[in-house]
């Protein structure tokens, strides 16, 4: 295998829907047709392309009808302590509603947003000013695709941080140590190497925690209060010379009691954490987590990890985030069967995903705001439900699966499995009214309706239910079905073991008469339940 060699096999179906699944919310039926066929290259370079049309949606907005700022952004009025936690959960409608509105233009953005909010981790169950999250929010969507040390730096002196790890009260008098710690152990080093050395020591700790000293924030959680930012304060900053130990080469951060101490400091110890040769490895596999498999080996290591590594922080490159995630997948590696369908969908792949395949449209959250807020509910707390609450990992490490030993297999479990299954039927057996004459959920009348040729001449031959089967499964799955999946989905599943000769039966009854609610129903049933068990396969939950 070529591993990060470019693939250049024209996309079929399969490697189309593979290309948006991974890197996109998941793809739209019509997108995977229009990806169909690409060069891989020119598929990848119209992801990034398409940031442009989806990296500046409308911000979000307070959405309480009785509100004095009804429909005025965040930004746009004083910040109300009672309303907080109303408003942090509008931040949430808000980013799933920009996840799901794509308007045929899939890109990168929003898949690698989650990616690095994952990363450096904010969680609105602590930072509950919402004014924070959503600056952080926006830094993140902002610099996505940008220089890894400007984000670094970036998220280090960001408002929302300096509260969830306690560096608004680093100071030379009491120095905490918490995002010190961080920043080498999740952000850049990491803890270990690939083969359980120690990447740094626990002075290392404490003289980065002496660096980071002195910066504050204001007006966090102060109620009428509009300006809301961070600064550097000398005269809480240590100013002694900071040394570290050999596994940074010994170098010391000189000492600064100006006003410009706190970003020059900081500038040379994130430029020391960067140089650190394990940096740069830490970063790429968690990409190739995020994006291919889950499972380093040390083949992938050799192969794929250290090159990319290598390339990423290159003079040539210099920590550029984009071009390592275009290399990524346009490579080998990333359209390699083996890699397809190897990782379990999370919570936001599964039912954003769903709602995106089945092309169930979003309200637009401006001009038709009740219904938007009834249709991002549904996904919001559905995920919720599953074990991912956006933006409220559990711990700075971010959601277990995507740290522990199993990885995404910690998505499924008695009780979660029990939620997705909820979560499907009610998109499979429609519920949940989105506003007056849309309910979410499949119309399976439609569809069927929709791929029956020339549906009110019952002098044509009825579709098969082989052909049903066809079309409900095109483009579902990660992994092709056997043949003998296949024949116990149509006779057993979807004929309930009656002779198939029956389905044409029924449809023509229905085709004859679409009326009568009783045929309709016979037609229905059939597809839904078809549907509800396809949904409920092991094949559906990788991707």
């Amino acid at each position: 295998m070529a591993y990060l060699d470019p693939y250049t096999v024209p996309l079929t179906a399969n490697k189309a829907a593979h290309l948006l699944r991974r890197a996109t919310m998941g793809p739209t039926r019509s997108e995977i047709a229009a990806f169909t066929g690409l060069n891989p290259g020119t598929a990848v370079d119209q992801l990034f392309a398409n940031v442009s049309y989806t990296a500046s949606p409308p911000p979000p907005v307070d959405y309480a009808p009785t509100s004095p700022y009804y429909m005025q952004p965040f930004t746009a009025f004083p910040f109300v302590s009672s309303r907080s936690g109303e408003l942090s959960v509008y931040l949430r409608y808000w980013w799933v509603g920009v996840m799901m509105l794509q308007n045929n233009k899939p890109s990168v953005l929003e898949k690698l947003t989650a990616f690095w909010q994952n990363h450096f981790v904010v969680s609105q169950n602590v930072m509950a000013d919402y004014r924070y999250m959503y600056r952080y929010l926006k830094f993140l969507r902002d610099n996505s695709l940008g220089n890894f040390k400007t984000m670094t730096i970036g998220i280090t002196k960001d408002p929302a941080m300096l509260i969830f790890q306690n560096g608004h009260g680093n100071n030379k008098d009491h120095p905490n140590e918490n995002y010190a710690r961080e920043l080498q152990e999740l952000f850049t080093v990491g803890q270990q190497d690939y083969y359980g050395n120690p990447n740094y020591t626990e002075e290392d700790v404490k003289a980065a925690s002496k660096v980071l000293t002195g910066w504050m924030v204001t007006n966090y959680y102060a109620n009428g209060t509009t300006d809301f930012t961070s600064n550097f304060h000398r005269n809480y900053h240590d100013t002694s010379n900071k040394t570290f130990s050999a596994k940074y080469g010994g170098i010391t951060i000189q000492g600064r009691s100006d006003d410009t101490a706190g970003d020059v400091e900081m500038n040379e110890l994130v430029d020391m954490l960067l140089r650190h040769p394990e940096t740069p490895k830490h970063i790429c596999r968690k990409l190739y987590r995020w994006y291919v498999n889950q499972n380093v080996t040390q083949d992938i290591e050799n192969n794929v990890i250290i090159p990319l590594a290598a390339f990423f922080a290159s003079p040539e490159n210099n920590y550029n985030i984009k071009p390592v995630l275009e290399k990524l997948l346009k490579s080998e590696i990333f359209f390699s069967d083996q890699n397809i369908g190897a990782i379990i969908k999370s919570p936001m792949e599964y039912l954003l995903g769903m709602g995106r395949y089945f092309e169930f449209p979003c309200p637009d959250m401006m001009t038709d705001t009740a219904a938007y807020i009834n249709y991002i509910r549904f996904f919001l707390w559905g995920m919720g439900g599953m074990n991912l609450e956006i933006l409220t990992q559990p711990l700075v490490f971010g959601y277990p699966p995507y740290y522990q030993v199993g990885y995404s297999k910690n998505w499924i479990n008695g009780s979660t499995i029990t939620a997705r299954r909820g979560n499907s039927d009610t998109i499979i057996f429609p519920s949940q009214v989105v506003k007056p004459g849309y309910v979410l959920g499949i119309d399976f009348l439609a569809w069927i309706q929709k791929i029956q040729p020339n549906f009110a001449d019952t002098n044509t031959q009825a579709i098969t239910p082989d052909e049903v089967l066809a079309a409900f499964s095109k483009n579902l799955f990660a992994i092709d079905l056997s043949d003998a999946q296949k024949t116990y989905l149509i006779d057993v599943v979807f004929m309930n073991n009656l002779p198939r000769i029956e389905w044409r039966y029924e449809l023509n009854a229905y085709r004859s008469n679409p009326a009568s609610t009783t045929a309709a129903n016979a037609v229905k049933n059939r597809c839904s339940n078809l549907m509800r068990y396809m949904i409920r396969m092991a094949e559906y939950e990788v991707f």
